[in-house]
Formats: structure tokens, sequence, C-alpha cells
């Protein structure tokens, strides 16, 4: 998310550049497509072991998402919306079995992907107004992006009904993250939802054999009070929280 928000950035700052050499008063938005967590090594190593395997209808490129990818979905899914002010689409590759998801079998059942639902979450609850949400947090250092901070977040405003929805990520594999939002003049009351999406095992999967395995579960601990939303992000996660 960090590369990504760096690559949207420069695209935005190369665009109003030649805008300003050209004395354009025409603003450029973005369409990001396709995005998506892909491993692509995985599918290049698959193809080298067959190359000239050419069999009806394959089963390519469907692979199995972890609760930490779908961290790393969430931290993505926030990027775009930090930038919604430029990037006016984003087209998630793909939707369906092939890096998708959803998963099914032929003439059989269907599942959720642990990525599934922090696309839902936005699909439904990210919509309207995004706040300018100005992150403070503790850094961790990373051999290509220098000190990454922790906590990756945005907030979306209902222009309608002043209702709010918080998405947050914790990129800490290990340690919980105590996190405050500031709410002044929003005029907000109460908690309507508080959605996290982790687990024990930053491995574990939805399968064919367990669908389930990985499923968001109400978050505990939220406090709003005052002008002032409090809560402790558990490691390696994915919350939503929804404010009225």
């Amino acid at each position: 998310a960090v590369d990504m928000e760096s690559f949207i950035e420069n695209v935005v700052a190369t665009c109003d550049h030649i805008g300003a050499r050209l004395k354009s008063k025409k603003k450029i938005n973005l369409s990001f497509d396709e995005w998506n967590v892909w491993y692509q090594s995985r599918f290049e190593a698959e193809a080298a072991e067959n190359p000239l395997d050419w069999p009806e209808a394959p089963r390519l490129l469907e692979d199995s998402y972890s609760v930490t990818d779908a961290v790393v979905f969430g931290s993505l899914v926030i990027a775009l919306l930090r930038h919604a002010d430029r990037v006016t689409v984003a087209c998630l590759a793909q939707l369906v079995n092939v890096i998708a998801p959803i998963m099914t079998e032929p003439g059989g059942p269907a599942w959720r992907q642990t990525t599934f639902y922090p696309f839902a979450h936005a699909a439904r609850h990210g919509r309207g107004e995004v706040l300018d949400v100005r992150v403070d947090s503790p850094t961790y250092p990373t051999a290509v992006h220098g000190d990454v901070p922790l906590l990756q977040a945005t907030a979306v405003r209902d222009p309608r009904t002043g209702a709010v929805t918080v998405f947050a990520v914790n990129r800490s594999q290990d340690r919980p993250l105590p996190l405050r939002v500031a709410l002044g003049g929003m005029d907000l009351g109460e908690i309507v939802e508080h959605t996290v999406l982790a687990d024990a095992d930053p491995d574990a999967r939805n399968t064919l054999d367990e669908p389930d395995r990985v499923t968001p579960h109400p978050g505990e601990g939220a406090v709003l009070a005052g002008s002032a939303l409090s809560v402790t992000l558990e490691p390696l996660s994915w919350t939503m929280i929804r404010l009225a």
C-alpha cells in the first residue's frame, strides 16, 4: 500500500506538472486498473513446469488468500480511498476464481476468501465523502520503503445522514495498536458496528473444506466519548467501525 500510494501521488504530480507547463485548467483523474494481491511468481513457476501443456478450461491463478493477504488487501483499499479525489475508478482483478475473493467448484459450492471481507465492507460502507485523515502512528523499518506507519486508516462520511465509517489496518504482526480518532464537530454519539478481521494464525485461510475458517468477528472495547473514538486494534487486522 505504501508503494501504491507513492505511485498514485507520482502520477498525479506528473499530470499536474504538465498541466501547469501547458497552462491548462484541465484536471486529469485516474483509473487504477487492475489491482489485487497476486502471487505472480507462483504462477510463473507453474507455467515453467508445463510449457507445452494446453488443457481445456484449466484452473488458472487460483490463489488461496490468508489473513495476512486480507490485511494487505485492506490496506490497498484504504490507499485507494485516501486518493479518491483523483482516483475515480479502481477495478479489482478479478472477482471469481482467478486471483479472486470468491471461489467456486464446478457444479459445487462457492465460498468467500479472506480478501472478500475488506472488499465487501468498503463496497457497502465506503460511500460518500472521504475525509482527509491525518495519521500519526508508530513506525517500523522496511528495506524498500524506509520507516512505514503501523497504522493505515481512512474515514468516509455519509453526506445525507452524517454517519462516519472508519477503516483501519494494524500492520504489526504481533502487537495490538491503540487508536484514538478525533471527531470534533461531527455530532456522532453511537457506535453502530465494530467489525474485525484477524486470526491468531496469520496464514489461516478459507477453503472448500473449511469455507468459514476466517470470518469477521465483532470487535471489543471501542469507546465513543465526547469528540473522540478510542479502540485497540488487534495485531495484523482489518477493522471497520461505523458511527452514527
